[in-house]
């Protein structure tokens, strides 16, 4: 089913995008082209192109995240990473290329929810659903730009053709990932038009992790406990460490638990995760297309990994040993595996999933208020889920207890630990450490490392100020760069 889904929507792509993304997709009469719903998918699934390359979110951006973490170590051109001064040349262009992914991707959006309005096959309420998809994944864009870069140019459906735009605040950025959000998370079904496609549970994990990031704890809580009280999610259950394939496997379509994945497969060439080439060693067994073991931790020498339980089945499924140089000791991801990979794993990459949401929930009770037996129910809910036990199911020798982190810093501070076993290798961790103001202590304690203040966001390419002369290359800058 997999498969299938993703050679429809290369269809789709192949069929309607090549006119859309023509150099000057305002000469396409609207008339001709985005008036027929095959035509305006067509149009959604570009959409997805830039963001699934393995320069994006295929692979690059998560190993750059991952080096960052307090767990990780980069390896050969990702070695400077490491050091926690900002970024070298050779990254500096990585980070370049992943900012023009994420504008091609809103481009493409900002196509769609101009046209769409315009086709003349379409109805009012099939328009509404096909504009709601894409400004949710333009709000998921400026999402992880605002994250990386600070502020950056609004680009809409307006203004999408002018080249000269500033750099709008970070305030303004979220005010319009919010607006595009709270528009679209009423239209969006309740079922995905694709697989892969967001719905509105989907929209609602998004904007709880938007609120999280503004430190709107309060309207964070409420909007996933939409997403909770729905019932149309639950933990994938897990008897031993290889079950988490059933969650993370390569061959799995789809759980219980996911709520928006970016799609993978094996077939039809080009589809595939290239995440995994990264993680693995060649022969390990784990990746046969080899490996370039770009980043790899140590069970002995780094604390947040020698301090994890090794009874929690997670830490199992996470990690293997691969010694290459570096000591006996020396451990890498398997969290993404495909032994049947023969140029890309089918896996899928799991922006939001059903324990994402429990654990987010639970922080902001406690960030909001004061932690709560019902937060300390749903951290549980996934701590079960890691020792192989029932999640709905009261473990006394497994579980927390509310009595032993009832203060509000020290619960707060479980529920992100946690959270850090949860989501290993899903370059999740480094993004929670900045919201939470944490990571240079957090990096100081588990690496040693004095982080310069630099490199908490990524330099504004020169791909845009070289173009763009609205933006300064010296003033409008990321400081230290």
């Amino acid at each position: 089913m997999k498969q299938i889904a993703i050679l429809i929507l290369t269809m789709l792509v192949m069929a309607g995008c090549s006119d859309a993304l023509e150099e000057k997709p305002q000469s396409i009469a609207a008339e001709l082209f985005y008036n027929t719903p095959a035509e305006v998918e067509a149009g959604l699934n570009a959409i997805y192109v830039p963001i699934r390359r393995g320069s994006t979110l295929g692979a690059l951006y998560e190993c750059q995240h991952e080096i960052y973490t307090e767990y990780m170590y980069g390896r050969g051109s990702h070695a400077p990473l490491n050091d926690f001064t900002g970024l070298d040349q050779t990254n500096v262009t990585r980070v370049g290329d992943m900012w023009a992914a994420f504008y091609e991707s809103i481009r493409n959006a900002n196509i769609v929810i101009e046209r769409a309005p315009l086709g003349k096959k379409l109805s009012p309420a099939q328009v509404d659903v096909y504009l709601a998809e894409a400004k949710f994944l333009r709000a998921l864009n400026y999402f992880y730009l605002v994250r990386n870069w600070g502020g950056v140019p609004i680009r809409d459906e307006k203004n999408m053709n002018d080249r000269e735009l500033a750099r709008n605040s970070q305030e303004q950025v979220y005010a319009f990932i919010l607006a595009d959000l709270e528009w679209a998370e009423p239209k969006l079904p309740d079922n995905p038009r694709l697989s892969g496609a967001p719905s509105k549970s989907s929209a609602r994990a998004l904007l709880t992790d938007v609120y999280m990031n503004l430190h709107q704890y309060d309207k964070a809580r409420d909007m996933a406990v939409n997403i909770i009280n729905s019932g149309k999610f639950s933990l994938v259950k897990v008897d031993v460490a290889e079950d988490f394939e059933k969650v993370f496997g390569a061959d799995i379509s789809t759980s219980p638990e996911e709520i928006f994945y970016l799609k993978y497969a094996r077939v039809p060439n080009g589809q595939g995760f290239s995440y995994p080439m990264y993680c693995h060693y060649p022969n390990s067994g784990f990746y046969p297309p080899g490996g370039y073991y770009t980043f790899y931790s140590d069970s002995e020498q780094n604390p947040f990994i020698k301090s994890w339980d090794k009874n929690d089945l997670r830490y199992t499924f996470n990690w293997y040993p691969q010694t290459f140089g570096l000591g006996s000791t020396t451990i890498l991801l398997k969290k993404f595996k495909d032994k049947q990979a023969v140029s890309a794993g089918g896996n899928d990459y799991p922006m939001y999933r059903y324990a994402d949401i429990l654990l987010f929930y639970a922080e902001c009770v406690a960030q909001a208020g004061a932690p709560n037996a019902d937060a300390m129910e749903k951290l549980n809910m996934v701590r079960r889920r890691a020792y192989g036990k029932n999640p709905l199911t009261a473990d006394p020798a497994i579980d927390f207890k509310l009595a032993d982190y009832s203060g509000k810093q020290a619960f707060i501070d479980l529920v992100v630990r946690e959270r850090g076993y949860e989501n290993c290798g899903e370059s999740k961790r480094w993004l929670d450490l900045k919201r939470l103001g944490i990571a240079k202590q957090v990096i100081l304690a588990g690496k040693g490392k004095t982080m310069a203040d630099r490199h908490l966001l990524w330099p504004i390419p020169v791909i845009e100020t070289n173009y763009n002369k609205a933006i300064d290359p010296v003033k409008d800058q990321n400081p230290g760069y």
